[in-house]
């Protein structure tokens, strides 16, 4: 009989594990019941927080530059670099988790730390720069970003708007001569599993403004001031799937930096070097905190599965809760999902010891595909 090589390539159980800390949990598992199995680690991220770490995990080295947090006060954020590539995840500049407990700023939330992070790449030599965009406390369609990499905008009387999307209502001209030259040498892939446009019903500010503090009267006040601000730099532009990623930092990168727009859970598994693991593999365990819809839609675990189906390889997944039926799990090319709810129906008790649980969920694919 072949000896079972096992390949553990999942995401973060957000709130509770790391992506690196689900695998070697459930490679504990594993060895538990067979102590010789073969076990590789990949962990994987789709472009949104965790990427820079999932990076790191495959042998890049970890960069850190102090940039402007959303709310205009300093952080540290790190990126990523092998060679001339770099991985940069604009959360570690302008993410959620820079917001205070309970304090948002839906309209003056700014990407300028994203920019200052990118030209920290850009001086580190990076000549490819996958920018991998979730997560952000930011609704400025890019702007902020912008300015930190050499543009200006400029109100009706010559003077800078205002940080955030809200200052965008203001826009009269944008002054892109001035962008950081290098910007044109290098190939910035945009990485998001987000396809959503800018604006309108399934735009930034509709779709994921709730979730940065806006109330109904922010999100038309956003979603117009996005739409007058795409008016200056390029309508054509705020369609494009992508464009409405990260507060609209997509469109940002879109439109004025010449970026190409790609699946984020692709791109990652190309700079992780998975082809090559999964080639060495006769089991996949994927995963992530909650297998839903939206796990279906090109978030981590769907697009290992889909790689590992293309290569004939069989396909599990473990985590937190699970959403999806069978059939759904069989379209996706998941054999059969670990749930860690099964073991403990309590979610605050499930999350607290979501790492020996899944130990135990690992002790049960072990029994069920490998011995």
């Amino acid at each position: 009989m072949e000896t079972a090589r096992v390949l553990v390539a999942a995401d973060k159980f957000k709130g509770s594990l790391t992506a690196v800390q689900v695998a070697e949990r459930v490679t504990a598992g594993l060895r538990r019941v067979v102590p010789g199995v073969q076990v590789e680690t990949l962990p994987v991220a789709d472009g949104g927080d965790g990427t820079v770490a999932a990076a790191v995990a495959a042998g890049f080295e970890r960069r850190e530059a102090r940039v402007t947090g959303p709310l205009g006060d300093p952080v540290t954020a790190a990126y990523a670099l092998r060679g001339s590539t770099a991985v940069v995840e604009m959360a570690e500049a302008s993410g959620l988790q820079h917001l205070p407990d309970g304090v948002f700023a839906p309209l003056t939330a700014t990407t300028y730390g994203s920019g200052e992070l990118l030209r920290a790449a850009l001086e580190a030599g990076a000549t490819t720069i996958v920018f991998g965009v979730g997560g952000s406390a930011t609704t400025d369609g890019g702007a902020g970003m912008l300015a930190a990499l050499g543009a200006r905008f400029l109100d009706a009387d010559g003077k800078p708007v205002g940080p955030g999307g809200g200052g965008l209502a203001e826009l009269a001209e944008a002054d892109l001569s001035g962008l950081d030259p290098r910007l044109k040498d290098v190939d910035l892939v945009l990485a998001s599993d987000v396809d959503n446009p800018l604006t309108g019903p399934k735009g930034a500010p509709e779709v994921y403004g709730r979730q940065k503090g806006a109330s109904e009267e922010d999100i038309a006040v956003l979603d117009a001031a996005l739409s007058h601000y795409a008016s200056v730099l390029g309508p054509e532009t705020a369609a494009l799937p992508g464009a409405g990623a990260a507060g609209g930092i997509g469109y940002g990168a879109l439109v004025a930096l010449g970026a190409r727009f790609r699946p984020g859970i692709e791109v990652m598994l190309d700079v992780l070097g998975f082809a090559p693991a999964l080639a060495r593999a006769t089991l996949v365990i994927t995963g992530e905190g909650s297998l839903d819809e939206q796990t279906l839609h090109g978030k981590a675990p769907a697009g290992v599965a889909a790689a590992a189906r293309e290569a004939g390889i069989e396909v599990v997944a473990v985590c937190g809760r699970l959403a999806l039926s069978r059939e759904a799990l069989s379209g996706a090319g998941i054999a059969r999902a670990y749930a860690l709810a099964e073991l403990e129906p309590d979610p605050a008790v499930s999350m607290a010891q979501a790492g020996p649980l899944l130990e135990r969920a690992a002790e049960s694919i072990a029994r069920d595909f490998l011995s």
